[in-house]
């Protein structure tokens, strides 16, 4: 019997193999789109390598000649950099100078006496002022850790609280600004001070105010010779100026000089208060304008002797009645400015005095004047230019505005104050440690006292210089061997190069000779070569114009024998030449690598300017390899679909074959069912005879 055949399953006849012969043959420009397909991936590949190369080449050749080039960069030293440290910007002066530290700025660090396991913190609001910030926040009670918490959170890089081991199982509370400088001593208020009081953290501080400006020994009158002349007027004196009960009076037309105590004078928190009072008198403008007539002339007078009188004969002014001018009245005068302070140089500026002087009350205003904010004060001068006012000054009083609020440290672990230094013997405060306006370009970090003067100094950055400039000849090298390996078809090329791993070398013989008869990649390639061996003129005395005066060329290692590696364009470095020329002639590379031909302050020469000028057309959106691989990008989108239409039809080829070759089969299957059906009944009918 027969066996089953089912057409396209059991392959009886071989149809497959019939089938896939014949689309073996059909799929030939498949395989052939498809290679084409991987040649333009290939190439854009490639292109982008090159790209990528050359911007980095770019990128490196730029830094050498921009503002930022690190010819430029500076580097500080200090002789005592456990005290003292500096930074220099490119704009520092090459220079060296003396330091030494007198203090470095501190901050407030306040400890509190020992707190107990559990202790808690009460509600209310807590208010701390550290110079012109302000902490403030409302507390609803509790443990002490929880305050912390929450006061850290709220102070932020202003202020700071932590708990301290001080004995074994015992805590104290360090509250610490985070800010150093005088002006930024910790000020506690509301709920903080009742707070800071009970846990010994402040206590009043004793009063140490001075007294003065209640005697006649202490007042002098003012120089008049910055008065504006007025006929007639009396000048302004201490005539008119006397010690009363509660200070000194200075009538109209009065004035004083007040020196303040010497321990005042010198101390820069001193703050200094009085009440000013202003009382209308009598204006003394009337009685002067009477005194100024026509002239009066005196009688001549005579002599009596034994009863006879002898009288003298008029005086002759030779002034006819006629001829004599009246004088206009004088005006009373009204002048707000009534209080300077005048510095040890004699210079006088105005303390200004609230308008409700001359409302006459009786309080009239108080004073308040800061040295901060009238530095060198060595005076107070009042100047009474009214004509019918008089001033009332009481006793002046002078304290310490450190302890303005009238409480003091108890446990302090540092108090603020501001950093002192002597610059080449001038005497410098700043309230940071990191001082950046002495010297020009130069950040100064203030760390401890100096044992002894430390010295300062600025020198040229010649390691960065070195680093950038073997960056430069790294990144040169590589693009060249990029350019070797795309535009030759030598296997050398990529043996030469043993710095290359394994899947980077299997990389490089896949592309080797890609580009063998493109002109680009060999044009861009020289035109590198001549900018690297060009010289570069930017000045009559220049001792370095080329880039091989300073140990950088293709045979800097002055290789005699024959080596065709030296051959394709490679940068060598010769490390000791390239130290001396960066120590003495800096200045020089850094101008062959960028300088200005035409005086208009714009780099347009040099061996930088030129190579980023050069890539650029490379490199640039819409350059040359951009060009290429936008072209690539639509060969490789035809190619797509090219393939994607040619599979479509290849697969319909194929179900036509093998449907086709499946009737076939299945016919001959029939007949071979007929055939074997006639040769059955042929041998049964024998059988039957």
């Amino acid at each position: 019997m027969a066996g089953v055949n089912i057409p396209g399953v059991s392959d009886k006849y071989k149809t497959n193999d019939l089938v896939e012969g014949l689309m073996k043959v059909e799929r030939i420009p498949l395989t052939r789109e498809q290679d084409t397909l991987e040649s333009y991936k290939t190439q854009q590949s490639a292109w982008r390598d090159i790209n990528q190369k050359m911007s980095s080449l770019r990128d490196s050749v730029k830094s050498l000649y921009s503002f930022d080039n690190p010819f430029n960069n500076k580097l500080a030293s200090s002789s005592d950099e456990f005290a003292i440290t500096a930074d220099a910007g490119k704009d520092a002066p090459y220079s060296s100078f003396k330091i030494d530290v007198i203090t470095p700025a501190t901050a407030d660090r306040f400890l509190s006496k020992e707190i107990e396991k559990g202790e808690t913190v009460p509600e209310g609001t807590y208010t701390f002022k550290i110079g012109e910030s302000k902490v403030s926040f409302k507390w609803r009670g509790g443990k002490v850790e929880d305050f912390i918490t929450s006061l850290n959170k709220r102070g932020a890089d202003v202020l700071k609280a932590s708990l301290i081991g001080v004995n074994k199982g015992k805590k104290a509370l360090l509250l610490e600004s985070l800010k150093t400088g005088a002006e930024n001593r910790i000020a506690f208020e509301d709920s903080a001070l009742d707070f800071a009081i009970e846990k010994q953290m402040i206590r009043k501080a004793a009063s140490d105010s001075t007294s003065f400006g209640t005697s006649m020994s202490e007042i002098s009158a003012p120089n008049n010779s910055r008065e504006a002349a007025a006929e007639s007027m009396p000048p302004l004196g201490t005539t008119t100026v006397r010690v009363v009960q509660n200070g000194i009076n200075i009538g109209p037309r009065g004035g004083a000089v007040i020196a303040l105590p010497r321990s005042v004078a010198e101390n820069e928190n001193s703050q200094i208060e009085f009440n000013l009072r202003a009382k209308k008198v009598p204006d003394i403008t009337s009685a002067i304008n009477a005194s100024r007539g026509r002239p009066e002339i005196p009688d001549a007078g005579g002599v009596t002797f034994k009863g006879i009188s002898v009288y003298n004969e008029k005086s002759d002014t030779g002034i006819a009645p006629s001829q004599a001018k009246e004088m206009p009245p004088l005006e009373e005068i009204r002048d707000d400015s009534v209080l300077y302070a005048m510095d040890s140089s004699g210079f006088e500026k105005e303390i200004p005095v609230e308008k409700v002087l001359w409302n006459f009350g009786d309080d009239g205003v108080k004073v308040t004047l800061d040295a901060k904010e009238f530095p060198d004060t060595s005076a107070i001068v009042i100047r009474n230019r009214n004509t019918g006012i008089e001033l009332n000054l009481s006793g002046m009083s002078a304290f310490d505005a450190s302890k303005s609020l009238g409480y003091e440290p108890l446990h302090a672990v540092s108090q603020a104050g501001d950093a002192v230094i002597k610059y080449e013997g001038i005497t410098i405060s700043r309230p940071n440690n990191t001082i950046d306006d002495i010297v020009p370009g130069v950040t100064l970090h203030v760390n401890e006292k100096t044992e002894r003067t430390a010295t300062i100094s600025i020198n040229p950055d010649t390691e960065s210089a070195k680093n950038a400039l073997i960056n430069f000849v790294g990144k040169y090298n590589q693009t060249v061997a990029e350019l070797n390996v795309l535009s030759q078809n030598k296997p050398e090329i990529i043996q030469e190069l043993d710095y290359l791993s394994a899947d980077e070398r299997e990389g490089y013989e896949k592309k080797l000779g890609l580009f063998f008869n493109d002109f680009t990649l060999s044009s861009a390639k020289g035109t590198m070569q001549q900018i690297v061996a060009a010289r570069y003129n930017f000045d009559d005395n220049a001792a370095i114009t080329m880039l091989s005066q300073i140990g950088i060329s293709t045979n800097a290692t002055n290789f005699s024998g024959y080596n065709p590696g030296k051959m394709r364009g490679y940068l060598e470095i010769d490390e000791k030449k390239l130290d001396e020329n960066l120590r003495d002639n800096l200045d020089d590379i850094k101008k062959i690598f960028g300088y200005d031909t035409d005086g208009d302050l714009i780099v347009d020469s040099g061996i930088g300017y030129l190579i980023d000028k050069h890539l650029t057309s490379y490199v640039q959106s819409g350059g040359i390899l951009a060009t290429k691989t936008s072209l690539l990008d639509r060969q490789i989108d035809a190619s797509q679909k090219k393939i994607a239409r040619l599979e479509t039809q290849l697969d319909k080829k194929e179900a036509d074959l093998r449907y086709k070759y499946g009737q076939m089969e299945g016919a001959l299957n029939s007949l071979e069912s007929q055939q074997n059906a006639i040769s059955n009944f042929g041998k049964q009918q024998s059988g039957n005879k």
